[in-house]
């Protein structure tokens, strides 16, 4: 059991993190840039080795410093925001802020600490994966809108500017998703996952490479845990004779449209994951109930898939000669 000396919670925003070690009164806030984490991480250099770092799944802002601290072998739990939100709770607290989320991390890891475990990457280019993947969906983001000029009333007064735009932006998406294939070709073990990830109908290269990265508890979890990380475990909602449609709430928003456009593409594909769809259809079930049924079915198989191979490649490192 690794014993530790301290625990720091950290609460992330969008623009900055608020930062606090269980037992100090104080907190510290960090713009969330790379000058800022630097900043922190020497602010702290003297404590974070023997230190267990709490944080919260926050739509995937947590991933940047999340995989710079693992890069530098901190001890990091990414912690489930909703059993964080219930620990707080417990104990009667209902204000929030930063600076109190921040030390409720941290007595988390206190309390806890004994039954967290910590956050493995599972590459070594992970970090450098995910700047490349946001950086992705921010160009398709930026294409979207310039086409969207394109088709103003007023078009033809920007149109070879849209035009130039488009093409740059187009060309900007190309050149970083060979950046992204070369750093999964790299690594024999990404390039596996990234192929098995393939065989699933509805899923190519760009989803199987955002699984990849935004999903790496992938081949980890039970089924049910894996529905509910991604956000498509459907929840009940009933309370004596009230009976409503069971919602899909919390997990990784992240994952989502994702999985969404994986099974758009994979209820007109010539697999078993249509018939599941039309079967469900045929039963009277709402096509937005079957499509999320379908996406729940399409992490499920994921999840499947990859810890099989997980399980086929230990058996095989234990089988090797000595």
């Amino acid at each position: 059991m690794v014993i530790y000396q301290n625990f720091i919670g950290i609460d992330i925003g969008k623009f900055n993190f608020v930062v606090a070690v269980h037992g100090d009164k104080k907190t510290h806030e960090y713009a969330y840039d790379a000058s800022s984490i630097t900043k922190f991480l020497k602010d702290l250099k003297d404590i974070l080795p023997q230190s267990l770092v709490i944080l919260e799944t926050t739509g995937g802002y947590e991933m940047e410093l999340l995989l710079t601290l693992c890069d530098k072998d901190y001890q990091v739990h990414r912690a489930n925001t909703r059993k964080v939100k219930s620990f707080i709770l417990s104990f009667g607290q209902s204000a929030k802020t930063d600076s109190l989320d921040a030390k409720a991390l941290a007595y988390y890891g206190f309390e806890r600490h004994q039954c967290l475990d910590c956050f493995t990457p599972a590459s070594k280019h992970m970090s450098d994966l995910y700047s490349l993947i946001q950086r992705r969906k921010d160009l398709k983001q930026m294409l979207v809108a310039e086409k969207n000029r394109l088709q103003s009333p007023k078009a033809s007064l920007i149109n070879n500017s849209c035009q130039a735009m488009i093409a740059a932006i187009a060309e900007q998406i190309k050149n970083i998703s060979q950046q992204i294939e070369e750093l999964i070709s790299s690594e024999q073990t990404l390039l596996v996952r990234q192929e098995l990830l393939k065989t699933i109908p509805g899923i190519g290269d760009i989803i199987a490479q955002e699984l990849l990265v935004m999903m790496p508890e992938l081949g980890t979890m039970n089924r049910r845990q894996a529905a509910s990380l991604a956000g498509v475990a459907p929840k009940a909602h009933e309370s004596g004779k009230l009976k409503r449609y069971r919602r899909c709430q919390h997990g990784r928003d992240i994952i989502k449209p994702m999985l969404f456009l994986a099974a758009m593409a994979a209820r007109r594909s010539n697999s078993q994951l249509k018939v599941f769809y039309e079967n469900l259809i045929a039963r009277g079930k709402k096509k937005m109930v079957a499509l999320t049924a379908l996406m729940r079915k399409i992490i499920v198989i994921a999840n499947a898939r990859l810890a099989q191979w997980q399980k086929e490649q230990m058996v095989e490192n234990t089988q090797m000669p000595s």
